[in-house]
């Protein structure tokens, strides 16, 4: 009687590499019309930053013409673009908000 012979075929585990996603800043970026106060409001209000280290970014974006709010994955970044954009338009302020990767 012949007997059935099985193969069994063992799979090797493959470690996979995964990146991690990559990081976008979002800047906030100097005009000559948009008040300092509602820049530090905005600061406060959309990156939980406290009072004095939004201070700091403010006089950043007001000298050197730029300054970084954070650094977020991109559909977070982007959220928080849109978000501040929004909110200078609703005010009648030209603040402008972008990102890049970082």
């Amino acid at each position: 009687m012949a007997t059935k012979r099985e193969s069994a075929t063992l799979l090797e585990p493959v470690s996979a590499k995964v990146k991690p996603p990559p990081l976008y800043k979002v800047l906030l970026l100097n005009d000559d019309y948009t008040p300092m106060e509602f820049v530090v409001h905005v600061l406060k209000k959309f990156f939980a930053i406290d009072e004095e280290r939004a201070t700091q970014i403010m006089l950043k974006v007001h000298t050197e013409g730029v300054g970084v709010c954070g650094v977020f994955p991109k559909d977070i970044a982007s959220t928080k673009v849109e978000q501040v954009v929004d909110f200078a338009r609703q005010h009648q302020h030209p603040l402008q908000c972008t990102m890049e990767e970082s």
